[in-house]
């Protein structure tokens, strides 16, 4: 039996894998986020480790035998969010996550410093990544950024709460913005970017390598032995892991709170440019590009919330009776939380346009299904542009349940789209992937395969006619509008 624990940002997900790939139970606890000033969003840690502590006591009350089978632990998680410690192990402040926008200045502060930033990383600097936040909190929180022993990834601060180890994966680390993203290493021409030292980085491994072992202590509360811990990886890495996408050309689509346009590659291949991300795979010696929109599934719910419906599946009840032989006459742009690919812009808001009298509920829900696949388009553009090439796409992700949905993104993407089992489970689902192939030392291609295939989506023709006016619409907006955010 293996453990995957998935640290996301609305909660922690935990499952337990049999060594014939079955999920045999998991469990969850939610999160939440903060938001205590404009373009900020924050997490306690405390919290984090609570919801841990919550979703592993939720299965060890339902199923404490196999929990006390389990053979080693691998970790998932969002990326990108700076957990600083003190020289005494405790928090400083608040992590700030991944969706945080407040550190644009700062991008251009590193960029400035080391002018082989792009070549360095692979990756164009941005709010989102964690070393803008590191440049942000000297020049705001001086007496905070003095106090930094080390900084770690979220799931890496489970990590050492787990086994004491100061330990993190190259997938997760290559989102930092000071990982040598080509050569697999921190770079100390980025981290003397930032005023930090590799001293305060924690120790890079494969993200099928052991860091460490479980404590005596947290294996007894948990009810498990005192396993090997994996590296794991970030959570799109991990969630590759988990659909079988670790081939060059495979892609998956990710409909989580973010949306994730993944794609796997055996080489190196760097296009910061267009705002395309450029990482480590949690298997070694290989990477990946992402194009990745900073609002999905986040924009359901908060449509499902605005509108009144006690759940998305009500809604999504309404959408689904609508006429979707013509095109809606409203666009959502779903810049909840700024944008990233293409756009790189931490100040794009939200827009409703196209609104009549007759606008309802529905129209609204389907307005936002529609916009976020027009943001999943835009991303897919800019990788064909990079010469990327993709042979397959599956779909991965809470969002994934949503037949609907899949029918709008494959006629917007005009890709057939492909559901397996294990794609709503996603991350943890490739951290305890993960934690079996570091446990038992074999070769990843025997464990991360392709999941029983569900169902295919195939485009609609008729909606796939009436999205090409309709996306090239909503780019339009955005670039008229770009100005006025």
């Amino acid at each position: 039996m293996y453990l995957g624990i998935d640290l996301g940002t609305s909660g922690v997900k935990v499952i337990l894998l049999d060594n014939n790939d079955k999920i045999v139970d998991q469990a969850s606890a939610s999160l939440e986020v903060s938001r205590p000033a404009p373009l900020w969003s924050e997490q306690e840690p405390s919290d984090w480790w609570q919801a841990t502590n919550d979703a592993i006591a939720t299965l060890k009350a339902k199923n404490s035998e196999a929990l006390s089978s389990v053979l080693a632990i691998g970790l998932s998680g969002q990326m990108h969010g700076a957990t600083l410690l003190d020289d005494k192990n405790a928090i400083i402040r608040p992590a700030i996550l991944w969706n945080d926008g407040r550190s644009e200045a700062q991008c251009k502060t590193i960029e400035a410093r080391e002018p082989n930033t792009r070549s360095i990383t692979g990756n164009i600097a941005m709010p989102g990544f964690t070393a803008p936040k590191l440049v942000w909190l000297k020049e705001n929180e001086p007496e905070n950024f003095n106090k930094i022993a080390k900084v770690l990834l979220p799931k890496d601060y489970l990590r050492f709460l787990m086994t004491g180890d100061f330990a993190s994966d190259m997938s997760d680390s290559a989102g930092t913005l000071w990982l040598d993203v080509e050569k697999r290493q921190w770079s100390e021409q980025m981290l003397a970017a930032t005023d930090l030292t590799i001293d305060q980085m924690p120790t890079l491994f494969e993200g099928t390598e052991i860091t460490g072992y479980l404590n005596k202590d947290i294996a007894a509360q948990w009810g498990v032995n005192e396993v090997p811990v994996i590296a794991g990886g970030g959570d799109n890495a991990a969630g590759a892991a988990g659909i079988g996408v670790i081939n060059p050309n495979e892609a998956f689509l990710s409909l989580g709170t973010s949306g994730v346009y993944f794609v796997a590659n055996e080489t190196y291949n760097p296009n910061p440019d267009s705002a395309v991300h450029t990482f480590c795979h949690c298997i070694p010696n290989t990477w990946h590009q992402m194009s990745v929109i900073l609002s999905a599934a986040s924009c359901l719910t908060w449509v499902t919330q605005l509108t009144g419906f006690k759940d998305e599946k009500s809604l999504l009840d309404e959408v689904e009776k609508l006429d979707f032989s013509v095109p809606s006459s409203v666009i959502f742009l779903p810049y909840l939380s700024g944008e990233r690919t293409p756009h790189n812009n931490p100040n794009a808001q939200g827009v409703f346009f196209g609104l009549s009298h007759n606008t309802d509920a529905a129209e609204l829900g389907r307005a936002v299904l529609e916009g976020i696949a027009y943001a999943f388009n835009d991303g897919q553009e800019v990788l064909m542009a990079a010469g990327t090439q993709i042979d397959s796409v599956s779909v991965i992700g809470g969002g994934s349940r949503s037949k609907l949905w899949g029918k709008i993104l494959a006629s917007v993407l005009n890709k057939p789209l492909s559901y397996r089992n294990g794609g709503e489970v996603g991350p943890a689902y490739g951290a305890a992937r993960l934690a079996k192939i570091g446990a038992n030392k074999v070769d990843a291609s025997s464990v991360c395969v392709a999941g029983e295939l569900v169902h295919v989506i195939e485009p609609d023709k008729t909606m796939s006619d009436y999205y090409q006016a309709q996306k090239r619409k909503y780019q339009q907006l955005y670039l008229s509008l770009k100005e006025h955010f």
